[in-house]
């Protein structure tokens, strides 16, 4: 989200500029250059790593959702880190075929995620109930 919020702001200051003098100009180009960045690096690289990893970890390893969802985001992260790389390197056009195929497991698990805890919630945590297994204890 920062990311974005990063982007956004560099365009609406590029909208301000609304003088026709080289200084101007310079500027609305590196300011769109930021807003480019942040759109690479935020919704391309970013979101894999907090919501497919992250997320996906903490949801495995806890066992507050089934564990096959938890996996699409173990497997959908890492997928859109390397497809926001690989636009990086210019390996894949940026919004293009090869990008929304390796997002599709993160889109599933974002999805599932999002329909199983409005519908059932959360399981009940093994972990605060005392029933984890010995190698999610600790001493």
């Amino acid at each position: 989200m920062p990311f974005i919020a990063i982007g956004l702001v560099s365009v609406l200051a590029v909208v301000t500029l609304r003088q026709d003098t080289p200084a101007a100009a310079a500027l609305a180009e590196s300011l769109a250059a930021i807003k480019d960045w942040t759109f690479l690096l935020g919704p391309g690289f970013i979101v894999g790593v907090g919501n497919g990893l992250l997320l996906g970890y903490l949801m495995y390893r806890s066992g507050l959702v089934p564990r096959p969802m938890a996996v699409l985001g173990l497997v959908g992260g890492p997928l859109v880190c390397a497809s926001g790389i690989a636009v990086l390197f210019d390996v894949f056009e940026q919004g293009g075929a090869g990008q929304g195929i390796a997002t599709i497991p993160e889109f599933l698990w974002e999805l599932s995620l999002g329909i199983y805890l409005t519908v059932k919630g959360f399981r009940p945590s093994p972990i605060l109930s005392g029933d984890a297994s010995p190698a999610l204890q600790t001493s």
